[in-house]
């Protein structure tokens, strides 16, 4: 047996030895419930806990073994779940429920009949389905698989749970306008609901507006049709008043709390911190900070809030901070190997913006001494590490892992993961080029986002002279300019110093400058250098062989600069441009399908528009 899968057993028996009357639901509230069974994995929520730990598992490793296990046990937290759920009426109640509410076998009259245990069993019903659901989508190889989990993924909808238009009216989520709150929980005014059924309608609510709103806005109208709605600021409400980070600065005490509130703030710091890379509207880096420092305070060493310091350090673009905190999270724990890889790619990024390619080699390396534990992705790592390599002119090593990336790319529900496909593009460039990549480890500090929050005085004493050297080297003689991908080069080269000048004039709205760095640019003058680069790969982008991507995402800085420097209507023009899916590099005769990191591009794109209209910094 394992040591994760001891820890989890040695936690069951401490349990069940401590209080072995009052943990049915993680509470002393009910302690008059008790389930059926006296076994540990019969409990409502040690078969659910189960299920999300090897869940989380699954994800972090993709292997086939970690992804049947949770499948296997998120079925048993089903199977338990029903055992304890309220069984529904007759055809004929069920019939009668259309026309009388009171009858009906759905929403708060139905909740509000429920026993506790009842109650808490529809709640982990809900969650094991949509568990399930996700890890299904995850291993299907195939389109049919893939269609039956989004299909099964529905129902979670149509769950007995509060819709968000019921909890307006009754006392789940909102309270009543005459109620008095509680002084530990402002979001508490009766005790009728115990604060574990609430946190988890704030959770599984929350989610779900969440996510429906970082669809497409004609995608997220066709999904409405079909009872579907994705409000951004309702989700992100409900999931802060499970902690109380909304609730005019009154912090939800821990014995008022429920058991959710803490996956509610971790689901917060992943939004304002990890998906604001894609994302705008909602975005508050410092409600992240607030729910950071408070959850440090009380779980110094929890490894997930130790990467959300490194997180949020990077995010102010303090890469040296976070690399501590990455180390430490490292060495939080020892019994799950995989969430050290969180530790190592995030180390990884943050390497990158300080441009230490010899410690990035390292740190890419040091995956793939633990890769039996399992890797989220392999090919990745591995041009990683080759990536670094061949920029430090090692191109003997590079050559050998660059060979090896092709073959570790691996697929979701029988789609390939768009950066493994980018990786493995530029692996076999390289090999087809006789080992040869200009600055391999600053193309993937961009795609990465380390160059955006790289310090300014990394990215005009390291970054920008290393591509003045390589645009030197691209500039020796006219020879050069028949050699195969040499255009590539020159655009890629003169797109990358853009981006480089781009964040020196204009650093990122959430980085914290240090007060003593020295840049020896004012701020226009960087913007004129920035402008200049991109307007070279616009010229010079009907050349290009191979990497089309460069042109459509010059287009996007060049929109970013144009925004921060008070141009909104020419910024809208370039991001029209990108979304409009015309062939902007106007030699498209050479490509094929689409463009490397297309969808991510369409995904930003999408925010930055939106992000004019709200008047945000870009």
């Amino acid at each position: 047996m394992s040591s994760f899968n001891l820890a989890c057993t040695e936690s069951e028996r401490f349990c069940e030895q401590s209080d072995p009357e009052k943990y049915v639901l993680l509470s002393s509230s009910f302690p008059q419930q008790r389930l059926r069974s006296s076994h540990c994995r019969q409990r409502l929520y040690f078969a659910t806990g189960l299920g999300l730990i090897q869940c989380v598992k699954g994800l972090m490793s993709f292997e086939d073994k970690d992804l049947l296990a949770a499948i296997n046990d998120t079925k048993h937290g089903i199977a338990v779940a029903s055992a304890h759920r309220k069984r529904p009426s007759s055809f004929a109640g069920r019939l009668a429920g259309y026309i009388v509410p009171s009858l009906s076998t759905s929403g708060t009259e139905w909740i509000a009949g429920m026993t506790p245990v009842e109650r808490h069993a529809e709640l982990v019903y809900a969650e094991s389905l949509y568990q399930k659901s996700l890890l299904g989508i995850v291993y299907s190889g195939d389109w049919l698989a893939f269609i039956r989990e989004v299909a099964n993924s529905s129902s979670v909808a149509h769950s007995p749970l509060p819709s968000p238009e019921q909890t307006s009216t009754r006392d789940l989520t909102s309270p009543p306008s005459n109620a008095t709150s509680s002084p530990t929980h402002p979001y508490l005014p009766s005790p009728s609901i115990d604060p574990h059924f609430r946190s988890g309608v704030y959770l599984g609510l929350g989610m779900s507006h969440l996510v429906l709103s970082m669809m497409p806005g004609k995608l997220l109208a066709l999904v409405e049709l079909f009872g579907y709605k994705g409000d951004r600021k309702f989700g992100l409400e409900l999931l802060e008043r499970a902690g109380g980070w909304g609730a005019n600065g009154r912090v939800v005490e821990k014995e008022a709390e429920g058991v959710r509130r803490a996956i509610c703030d971790m689901s917060l710091l992943i939004f304002h911190l990890v998906l604001s890379a894609f994302t705008f509207e909602g975005v508050d880096v410092r409600k992240a900070a607030r729910v950071l420092e408070w959850n440090l305070k009380r779980y110094p060493n929890g490894v997930f809030f130790l990467f959300g310091a490194g997180r949020l350090a990077l995010v102010r673009s303090q890469p040296s901070k976070a690399l501590v905190y990455y180390a430490r999270a490292a060495q939080a724990q020892t019994q799950y190997k995989n969430l050290h890889h969180i530790s190592w790619w995030e180390s990884a990024v943050a390497c990158l913006g300080l441009w230490r390619c010899v410690f990035c080699v390292l740190v890419w390396r040091g995956v793939l001494v633990e890769g039996s534990a399992g890797w989220w992705s392999k090919a990745t790592y591995t041009y990683g590490e080759a990536a670094c390599l061949a920029t430090l002119g090692e191109h003997t090593e590079a050559k050998k892992l660059m060979e090896r990336v092709q073959g570790l790319r691996q697929k979701i529900a029988g789609k390939s993961i768009p950066v493994e496909k980018f990786v493995a593009r530029k692996a076999r460039k390289y090999l087809a080029q006789s080992d040869r990549l200009l600055l391999p480890a600053l193309e993937l500090a961009y795609v990465f986002h380390a160059i955006a929050h790289a310090p300014r005085e990394v990215i005009v004493k390291e970054m920008i002279p290393a591509l003045g050297g390589a645009l030197g080297e691209l500039g020796k003689g006219k020879k050069l300019e028949s050699r195969s991908g040499y255009w590539d080069d020159v655009c890629l080269a003169r797109f990358l110093e853009g981006v480089c000048w781009r964040f020196v004039a204009y650093p990122d709205p959430d980085a914290e400058l240090e007060p003593d760095e020295k840049i020896p640019f004012s701020s226009e003058d960087a913007r004129t250098y920035s402008e200049r680069a991109f307007r070279a790969v616009f010229e010079h982008g009907p050349s290009i062989e191979l990497d089309h991507y460069i042109v459509y995402y010059a287009h996007f800085e060049y929109g970013r600069l144009l925004a921060r420097s008070g141009n909104k209507d020419g910024a809208r023009t370039q991001f029209d441009l990108v979304m409009s899916g015309k062939p902007l590099e106007v030699n498209a005769a050479g490509r094929k399908g689409k463009y490397s990191l297309e969808n991510a591009l369409h995904m930003r794109t999408h925010a930055a528009l939106e992000a004019l209209d709200q008047n945000r910094l870009l």
